[in-house]
């Protein structure tokens, strides 16, 4: 499999373009600096090429197996992963308090992009512990998180989401896991049973232990998802001093057979089989929702770091493939010698594809970490809710638009590659099959874009899409003086934009809400990308850097950014001829 190597440069340019100097002045992050921060890449991008790249397709190869009741993880993996946490990585953004390091989530979801692109299945772990530890720093105790923050931030211990049932998969409404109170074991603990599908690392040696954040009804709770509570169930029981005491009822019973992601263990999980599993509520009783989506927001930006990260590794392997790879003449010189096919202009236009959606779907990433950092850190109340509500907004974008990006830049990859990318060996398949999870889990790509229409923009007027929109149009202004013909482009995009909108906004039935969503999220992603691919070109300092960036902007711009009018024209279309046929109609006959 080709090597990987962390594009710090490019790192450093996607998170200056995107507001790291302002993150950088908000409240306890004043002494962190850009050289810090690109220092501590670098030596991420030390310990992603040396340790977890070389592991990726061996990885991929063997897979986690289940053996004895034990799931055991691929050669390598509880050695790398000590060396993860031996650097104190897991903990790189969170609270000082209980063992983080403070700096920024712009900085966090830069070094998680290093983690997936070297090791998708094996950033998992570290992904899902984030989210967990997020969702007990937002929601649980005093005690609670005294009790269980250290371990997971120190990453000695990981954490896990446990939501989706065989019947509750997108409708967590139908959760049949329940709990029962547990007096005998004190106050806010319960006994949990059932079983949960689809858990990421729900069982593993990578640590002694593992907490479960579960979903689960308590008994004569009300019906529906406002009768869900959230539980921490440990896989071992800590003791009161903090160490591991007795096994707790829950077991791995299978792992799933996937397509992708081999390394990583996908586990269908039993709690309850021996009496019931110990769980300790969070918060107040069917509040789980609402807690979870804490934590489920913050995979959803995590995942779609994963795409911009596979996009990268397909794209590196691809542009090494392409310049070493020699094959016909050059297009420019009749009767030539041979030349190596990244010269040819179709393969051009695929590795330019490739660069300018990766790009594209970094800098998307990095805006909502951006907009995360100032809602948790601004001095001001009012600014801290505005940019909570700029976070909501491009969530859904970040999740899907980079997810698709993911997909398609590994299949071009493979492309590239000719037949060889069709055999296993080249490495270049690995990313498109590890890719693929990506746009479904944490909530399918539609479900993020319904969420897009009907819970950001059609609730609140499309006020937050058109303040977005309008910095936007800033940034065309801007570059006019330095950066010739990338204005106009981007406000064409930018007018099918406002169009859109304006379409959504005078069609708010779900029906024409939901089938304008897809194309509505993809005709906002790739504005969205221009335009702050524009921002990248014109702060960008160094000669070749300012070149090599307003290429890439322009390209963008002007062969993938004029697709918006084709995803206009879809929008306006309206429902009509996607309700029209019986569902009769699609049996074959």
């Amino acid at each position: 499999m080709p090597s990987y190597r962390a594009p710090i440069a490019d790192i450093m340019l996607a998170l200056r373009a995107t507001g790291l100097a302002e993150v950088l002045t908000l409240p306890g992050a004043e002494d962190v600096c850009e050289d810090l921060v690109e220092a501590v890449l670098s030596e991420a991008g030390k310990l992603a090429a040396d340790v977890l790249a070389p592991l990726n397709a061996p990885g991929d190869r063997q897979g986690s197996r289940l053996e004895n009741g034990t799931v055991r993880t691929p050669d390598g993996f509880a050695e790398a992963y000590g060396h993860f946490v031996d650097g104190g990585w897991t903990g790189v953004p969170f609270d000082p308090e209980y063992g983080g390091q403070g700096l920024p989530w712009m900085v966090g979801t830069a070094l998680n992009e290093i983690w997936q692109a070297a090791n998708m299945s094996f950033g998992l772990a570290p992904l899902l512990s984030a989210g967990a530890i997020e969702l007990l720093d937002s929601h649980g105790s005093a005690e609670q998180k005294a009790q269980w923050l250290p371990k997971l931030i120190s990453g000695e211990w990981t954490g896990t989401m446990n939501l989706t049932e065989p019947q509750a998969g997108s409708d967590l409404a139908a959760v049949r896991t329940k709990a029962v109170a547990a007096p005998d074991l004190g106050d806010g603990v319960y006994r949990i049973f059932g079983s949960k599908i689809f858990i990421t690392y729900g069982d593993h040696d990578l640590a002694p232990n593992i907490v479960h954040m579960v979903l689960a009804r308590i008994s004569d709770a009300p019906p529906g998802i406002k009768g869900i509570s959230l539980f921490i169930v440990p896989k071992t029981l800590p003791t009161a001093e903090g160490g591991l005491g007795a096994a707790n009822d829950l077991r791995c019973v299978s792992l799933e057979d996937k397509l992708g992601i081999h390394a990583s263990p996908t586990c269908v999980m039993a709690f309850g089989d021996q009496g019931g599993a110990v769980g300790y509520l969070v918060g107040a009783a069917n509040h789980g929702i609402e807690y979870m989506f804490t934590m489920m927001n913050n995979a959803r930006l995590g995942v779609g770091v994963q795409g911009v990260g596979q996009a990268e590794r397909a794209t590196q392997a691809a542009v090494e493939y392409a310049r070493a790879r020699v094959q016909g003449g050059d297009a420019s010189v009749r009767g030539g010698p041979s030349v190596s096919i990244i010269h040819h202009p179709d393969v051009r236009r695929m590795l330019m594809t490739m660069r300018a959606r990766t790009q594209a779907a970094r800098l998307i990433t990095y805006l909502t970490a951006a907009a995360l950092d100032t809602a948790k850190r601004h001095a001001d109340a009012a600014l801290r809710a505005e940019a909570a509500t700029r976070a909501a907004l491009l969530t859904p974008i970040a999740k899907a638009w980079s997810t698709e990006a993911g997909i398609d830049v590994a299949n071009l990859g493979i492309q590239v590659h000719g037949g060889q990318g069709y055999i296993e060996d080249a490495g270049a398949a690995q990313f498109l099959r590890d890719a693929r999870i990506a746009s479904i889990y944490e909530g399918t790509n539609g479900i993020q874009a319904i969420d897009l229409v009907g819970r950001k923009v059609l609730r609140d007027g499309g006020v937050a899409a058109r303040a977005l929109a309008s910095e936007l149009a800033a940034i065309a202004e801007r570059s006019a003086a330095t950066l010739p013909g990338l204005q106009a482009p981007l406000a064409d995009g930018l007018a099918d934009l406002e169009a859109a909108l304006e379409w959504v906004l005078s069609h708010p039935d779900a029906v024409s809400a939901q089938a304008a969503a897809t194309p509505f999220l993809t005709l906002f992603g790739l504005v969205l990308g221009g335009g702050l691919l524009v921002e990248q070109a014109v702060i960008a300092t160094a000669e070749a850097e300012k070149a090599a960036a307003a290429t890439t902007a322009g390209f963008f711009l002007r062969h993938l950014l004029p697709a918006t009018a084709g995803h206009l024209a879809t929008i306006r279309a309206g429902a009509a001829d996607l309700v029209a046929l019986h569902e009769d109609a699609f049996v074959a006959a």
